[in-house]
């Protein structure tokens, strides 16, 4: 086993840190969320990370996107996360893949992964990947930020969570009313890392018809049950 795993050791086996190599996971989205999620799959070890992302940074994702500096700015993000992943762990493969996902080319594009991760920023779009998880029976981690307050959930074909989360909301989501800070998406991220690594080694207590909300301004957290 490679050196730099040997940290991860005693939390998990040496198969399961093996295991990991051949695991593929999607992340949707390579901003606030989606960075920090890229950069802790990438040293955790999962083998290949696709990264989606049709946007470039700019000077407004300097104060909470992990990947973004004064060097990229107008550079592609999922390229960005590619470069930064080769610099941190050239052990694993981050495909960069510069468009946004659709109902058209999601299908095309998620296939062929174990699990997907919503690091997007608007409604739509997370209701779009919920579909596309059901039809590819692939699970699906959600996450979402605004302000001091988090969310996070794990979809299973057939659960249909969002419907409910999302019922009656208006589709750009709250996040551009509240705004984000550095802290919120580090946060957030993490436990989605961590549903993220439960479903690839197969086992820990999921946040599975459940939805963690996070306060950081009050420091109060809660899993609300969301269906038998």
């Amino acid at each position: 086993m490679e050196n730099r795993y040997r940290k991860n050791m005693k939390m998990l086996s040496e198969a399961e840190i093996e295991k990991l190599k051949g695991c593929k996971v999607c992340v949707v989205g390579c901003g606030g969320l989606g960075g920090y999620v890229i950069e802790l799959l990438g040293r955790l070890g999962v083998g290949q990370i696709t990264a989606v992302d049709g946007d470039v940074f700019d000077e407004t994702n300097l104060n909470r996107q992990l990947l973004s500096d004064v060097n990229v700015i107008g550079k592609s993000k999922a390229e960005t996360a590619k470069n930064r992943m080769q610099q941190v762990n050239p052990l694993i493969q981050v495909v960069p893949l510069i468009l946004r996902l659709t109902p058209e080319n999601g299908r095309e594009l998620l296939e062929g992964h174990d699990v997907i991760v919503d690091a997007v920023d608007n409604i739509d779009t997370r209701l779009q990947l919920q579909d596309l998880a059901e039809h590819l029976g692939i699970p699906l981690v959600h996450g979402a930020i605004a302000g001091w307050y988090g969310q996070v959930a794990t979809i299973f074909p057939g659960d249909r969570l969002l419907d409910t989360l999302y019922a009656g909301k208006q589709a750009k989501g709250i996040e551009q009313d509240l705004g984000n800070p550095s802290f919120t998406p580090a946060m957030v991220a993490s436990i989605e890392v961590s549903e993220v690594l439960k479903l690839l080694v197969g086992r820990g207590e999921l946040l599975r018809k459940k939805v963690l909300y996070i306060d950081l301004f009050s420091q109060e957290y809660n899993v609300i049950e969301m269906g038998g």
